[in-house]
């Protein structure tokens, strides 16, 4: 590797000359000369290379000198020295001011370049690792984002499921649609024998949705049903000029249900300033579509099917949990490096029977589901109030008892484990898929806490606990919860549960003994 720039800061012209033509542009590096130690000190305050070859003894500032002036600008460039005379006392006193390595003169081609690398080497690393992190907070960000917007969908599905009246229920999606979307309209449309009728809106006057009731006619509504699929149009898609009473931008997603047409929600923005949907706001749109297609159709049933008003409840709150969820996702102000031990129970989850399927499955069909079961299982764990730590393929990982306390977070990890599975049969009789989860559970200690750097922080934990949970779950069969025998000690009587014997798990010497929980009481 080569490139860096080099300050060669020497006073004899045959030296500088030497290193510049013999060593330097033969392997590529750029470079700038000095003719003594004040002019090199102005140059590498100036151009702040990346390495300094600096004589020890020059007129107006020697070497000691400009190491002592650098040090002073707190610029932190390696440096080599070069010196006909060296002692200990020198080289003790140069390393405290920064150099990295020195070389007596004379000295040859190659025993320079070898200084070079290995002054050089350490910048280097550096600045993989700062382009390494930059990557990782990327990542962090954008995994914070998906988080944010699983808390908003679960919000948004515990809102409307609050009233089966869809005069009160349709406006609430709408709303719900606004606000993720941002946009300053919003709108349902739902299909009435073959008809689209606007059944909710928000018009930028409105301070929030209403219910309506009028036909409409919208060709891209319209094409969007047909297709089932979403879309996003901006400024030139759409064409329409500087009128304003024309949008700038729109957003449309399908309201499917049982793979049945519901209607269209949809989205869109007025104002010149305003911004312009893309496709990540289509889809968040399909996902709240999910919500608001069986929220609709739920809905419909119970005017209709008074006599089965559990069981449609029941067939909703798969996909909504009941119970408020409040997860601290972003809070800067307590965020710092660094883990404590405590006790925590940890849920591993994974998706079986999905490899299969997805062999004779179109991509995007692939990713569809991929998607619902894992919005799934987040929903599940946010809905028992836990943390959800981490997606992997097609698995996820949460942990309870952090970063709050929770005093029965045994009971919430294993009941969660129960309801995911509950779920996921729910889902596959209403889809037609043969896809379930398998589930490890277990309690113990760990450190908990903000592992990475000052720059890149992700909340996690780690520890034996963990990675037995982890074992667990790789240990059970497809719809199988495998806990460990703690687990069971802690529910007690709560527990439906079937011991399994001990169970020697990969990279541990204790074996665990292990139970499969059928069920959890209270």
């Amino acid at each position: 590797m080569s490139g860096e720039t080099i300050l060669v800061v020497d006073d004899g012209k045959e030296n500088r000359e030497f290193v510049v033509e013999y060593v330097l542009k033969p392997n590529g590096f750029k470079y700038l000369t000095a003719r003594d130690g004040q002019e090199g000190l102005e140059m590498a305050l100036q151009n702040r290379p990346d390495l300094i070859l600096l004589d020890l003894q020059m007129p107006r500032l020697d070497g000691i000198g400009v190491l002592k002036k650098l040090d002073a600008n707190h610029l932190d460039i390696p440096v080599i020295l070069m010196t006909f005379h060296g002692s200990e006392e020198i080289a003790v006193e140069v390393h405290r001011l920064g150099v990295k390595d020195y070389v007596k003169k004379p000295y040859t081609p190659d025993e320079m370049l070898d200084a070079i690398e290995r002054s050089l080497s350490e910048i280097r690393l550096r600045r993989e690792k700062e382009a390494l992190t930059e990557r990782v907070i990327h990542a962090n960000r954008e995994l914070q984002r998906r988080l944010q917007e699983l808390n908003i969908l679960y919000n948004v599905g515990k809102n409307v499921t609050a009233t089966t009246d869809l005069r009160v229920l349709l406006p609430r999606i709408v709303d719900a649609a606004v606000q993720m979307s941002g946009s300053e309209e919003g709108y349902i449309y739902l299909l009435d024998n073959k008809r689209l009728v606007c059944r909710a809106q928000k018009r930028r006057e409105l301070a929030s949705a209403e219910y309506s009731d009028y036909e409409v006619q919208d060709p891209i509504a319209a094409h969007v049903l047909k297709k089932a699929n979403p879309v996003a149009l901006g400024r030139e898609q759409l064409q329409n000029g500087n009128d304003p009473d024309s949008p700038v931008s729109v957003a449309y997603a399908p309201l499917v249900h049982e793979r049945r047409p519901v209607g269209v929600i949809g989205v869109a923005n007025f104002s010149r300033e305003s911004r312009t949907f893309s496709n990540d706001d289509s889809n968040l749109l399909s996902a709240l579509g999910d919500y608001a297609a069986i929220s609709i159709v739920n809905s419909q049933n119970m005017q209709a099917l008074r006599e089965s008003r559990e069981q449609v409840k029941d067939t909703f709150a798969r996909f909504v949990p009941p119970s408020v969820v409040q997860r601290a996702i972003d809070k800067p102000d307590n965020v710092t490096l660094g883990g404590t031990r405590q006790e925590i129970s940890v849920l591993f989850a994974d998706i079986r029977g999905y490899t299969a399927w997805s062999e004779n499955a179109e991509p995007e069909q692939v990713v569809e589901v991929l998607n619902h079961y894992l919005d799934l299982a987040a929903g599940v764990i946010l809905g028992w109030e836990g943390t959800l730590d981490k997606f992997f393929g097609d698995g996820l990982m949460a942990i309870f008892n952090a970063p709050d306390r929770q005093p029965d977070h045994v009971h919430r990890a294993a009941d969660a484990a129960v309801a995911l599975m509950k779920a996921a049969a729910e889902v596959n009789e209403i889809y037609g898929h043969r896809l379930t989860y398998s589930v490890g559970v277990n309690v113990g200690e760990a450190v908990v806490g903000y592992i990475g750097t000052e720059r890149a922080l992700n909340y996690t934990a780690i520890g034996d606990t963990v990675n037995l949970a982890k074992r667990l779950q790789e240990s059970s069969a497809p719809g199988q919860i495998i806990v460990e025998e703690a687990i069971i000690k802690r529910l007690g009587n709560q527990a439906k549960a079937r011991p399994l014997g001990e169970l020697r798990v990969k990279g541990r010497k204790t074996p665990a003994f292990a139970y499969e929980l059928r069920d959890v009481l209270g």
